[in-house]
Formats: structure tokens, sequence, C-alpha cells
């Protein structure tokens, strides 16, 4: 059974950094991409950033592009999202995600990814 389990949300004042981890268990984590998704009050989850299977490729979205790295260690079975100057607007719950199926490119639609976690709370105070 496929698991995922998010940490290291918390509370951060605008302009400061938190790191999200997510750890993967009950498969080849290796062999399959990973992604994390955002989702704030009254709207819809949304694509914040994914990483290939190797860790070759990254994709952002625009809103965190150049502030948000995402990594993965597929020793530690574990994917991380490195969250530096934090705005308001990236208050959240953050989803890690995975799909069920070896993908030759990383999707930004939630209807692709068929494993989450159970999400971790970022809230950024201005």
């Amino acid at each position: 059974q496929v698991q995922l389990v998010e940490s290291g949300g918390g509370l951060v004042q605008a302009g400061g950094s938190l790191r999200l981890s997510c750890a993967a268990s009950g498969r080849t984590f290796s062999n399959f991409n990973m992604a994390w998704f955002r989702q704030a009050p009254g709207k819809e989850r949304e694509f914040v950033a994914g990483i290939k299977w190797s860790g070759g490729s990254t994709y952002y979205a625009d809103s965190v592009k150049g502030r948000f790295t995402i990594s993965r260690d597929n020793a530690k079975n574990t994917v991380y999202l490195q969250m530096n100057t934090l705005k308001p607007e990236d208050t959240a719950v953050y989803y890690c995600a995975s799909p069920s199926r070896v993908l030759g490119v990383v999707a930004i639609t939630p209807e692709n990814y068929n494993y989450w976690g159970q999400g971790t709370q970022v809230t950024v105070s201005s």
C-alpha cells in the first residue's frame, strides 16, 4: 500500500522560509514522478512543483518560480519542497502526490495523480 506522509509545515512571517518533506513507502519510490500541490480555502487544488523520477527535471508554477525548489532523495524515499521568500498568498494546505503509473512527463493537473498525502498547513503572516 502506497503511503505519502508530509511534514514541515507551520506558521512563518512573510519573507521567511520553510522546507516541506514527503516520505513515501509501499513501492519503488525511484520509479515515479513526484509533485507538490496546494489548496487554499475556497480555491481549487493547484500544481506547485514537480520532479521526474530521476530528479533530472523539475517544473514549477509561475507563481513560485525562483522562490521554491523541489528535490528528491531516492535513497531516503523522500521528496522535498524548499520554500523561500514566502508570501501571504502562499498560505494553503500543501500536498505531495504521485501517479500510479510510470509517466514520461510530470503532469500538472490533480486528476493525473492517484496517491496523496494527508497535507500539511503552511501559513504566512504579513
